[in-house]
């Protein structure tokens, strides 16, 4: 099941073939880079973007931040010589793009199998076609599986659909097979980069759907993704309570706890445990 060694909050797009980009991601903020060969990379720099991607992961340093590497799919010219060269420089994870069914996951585990540099590195999916949000349970169940990635540009482009409600169906399908497998999942990214208050609008919605943290497409939406995704000090303070509550009750001989007017039983513990070891992960990395 997923743990909280590694927060995703914020997992941030890097281009692949920026340099300058590349080196500025090691002091920022944020809880995991996907460095991308894939959309943020035109098709005359990828063999270039992968040399260059390839060579940083093998000497920088990113600390604990998770890198996880988007690859181009396995259906054009690039994919194969991306995972080629970007399993052997040993990153945390790659995710594969369009992702349609468990076949697709199965072949990418195969060949990470034959590459002894990426026997830890575990695999995401792109999760944005209207064939791969049908069978998210399968994929999620699939081989080195850590991760689901919304691609909602895409979803909304192929759903033919405007406005955010039109995927909350793709939403919570993708969620529900996550949590069944002990995925992590986080959600599409917000286009509208210099847009605060939508952004934190949007963030909140996530949230409180379930999702572990948010794409983002610039450095400046960090900050409010690390914000709502993680505890407040209210929610801490609430999941002490309850915990010192329960153990109070039980001591007592008693299943359940009441505490400000409200039942507190063993799934209510579970969560404030969930929360407190959230706040940890977060200050490991932070500190």
């Amino acid at each position: 099941m997923q743990t909280y060694a590694n927060p995703c909050r914020s997992v941030l797009y890097i281009p692949g073939s920026k340099p300058r980009a590349l080196e500025k991601a090691q002091g920022l903020a944020v809880d995991a880079i996907i460095f991308d060969l894939e959309d943020a990379v035109s098709p005359d720099e990828k063999v270039s973007a992968r040399r260059l991607l390839a060579d940083t992961l093998r000497h920088a340093e990113y600390g604990p931040r998770r890198r996880i590497v988007r690859i181009n799919g396995f259906d054009t010219e690039w994919g194969v010589d991306d995972l080629t060269a970007l399993a052997a420089a040993a990153p945390d994870a790659i995710l594969l793009p369009k992702v349609n069914s468990a076949d697709d996951i199965a072949r990418l585990a195969q060949m990470l199998d034959g590459t002894p540099q990426a026997k830890d590195t575990t695999i995401w999916a792109m999760m944005e076609t209207p064939r791969g949000i049908l069978n998210a349970a399968e994929i999620a169940a699939a081989p080195r599986m850590e991760g689901f990635v919304l691609g909602t540009n895409d979803l909304a482009k192929d759903l033919r659909s405007t406005g955010r409600a039109a995927m909350l169906t793709s939403l919570q399908l993708c969620l529900l097979a996550a949590r069944a497998e002990g995925l992590i999942c986080v959600d599409g990214v917000y286009n509208a980069f210099k847009d605060e208050d939508g952004l934190r609008r949007e963030c909140a919605e996530g949230r409180d759907m379930g999702f572990d943290g948010k794409t983002l497409i610039h450095p400046a939406q960090i900050a409010i993704a690390n914000e709502v995704f993680g505890p407040s000090e209210t929610e801490l303070e609430l999941a002490r309570r309850q915990i010192a509550a329960f153990e109070k009750a039980q001591a007592a001989g008693q299943g359940v706890a009441v505490l400000d007017g409200k039942i507190v039983e063993n799934l209510h513990v579970a969560s404030a445990q969930r929360i407190l070891a959230q706040a940890e992960a977060i200050a490991r990395l932070e500190g």
